[in-house]
């Protein structure tokens, strides 16, 4: 991960700072699926309809599958910076000089989440315009 020949890379302060906004809006997205949640749990008091109850289900099913995806992001930024921690105890003196590795297939991963995310929300909104 460290080293100069790749043609994409950043510095160490870089990378952590992006892994601090990461952590933030993981944490932002954990805290809005349990609006939705309650959201859903209020749609679920008031219809009783057998389309209604497939959409829960379905918006259930999402929201913990974004739970697990959000999880599984924080451990990949957690590892990476785990990673990073260790390298700048061993190197301390030249750390700030280092070119790593851009963390693009993390980057990647998260824009994607973000966009599916997104479009989840979205849909939840119009189901829940539709059923309240």
């Amino acid at each position: 991960m460290a080293g100069n020949t790749k043609k994409d890379f950043a510095y160490i302060t870089d990378l952590h700072y992006e892994h601090k906004l990461w952590h933030n809006e993981l944490n932002f997205y954990r805290d809005e699926i349990k609006i939705l949640q309650a959201r859903l749990e209020e749609i679920v008091s008031k219809n009783t309809s057998n389309e209604v109850e497939m959409g829960v289900e379905s918006f259930q099913n999402r929201f913990d599958l974004n739970r697990k995806h959000i999880s599984e992001i924080k451990h990949r930024i957690k590892k990476h910076e785990k990673f990073l921690v260790n390298y700048a105890k061993d190197h301390p003196i030249a750390v700030d000089h280092v070119h790593f590795t851009d963390h693009t297939d993390i980057r990647e991963n998260f824009e994607r989440f973000r966009e599916l995310y997104r479009e989840m929300k979205t849909e939840f909104n119009r189901f829940a315009v539709k059923w309240m």
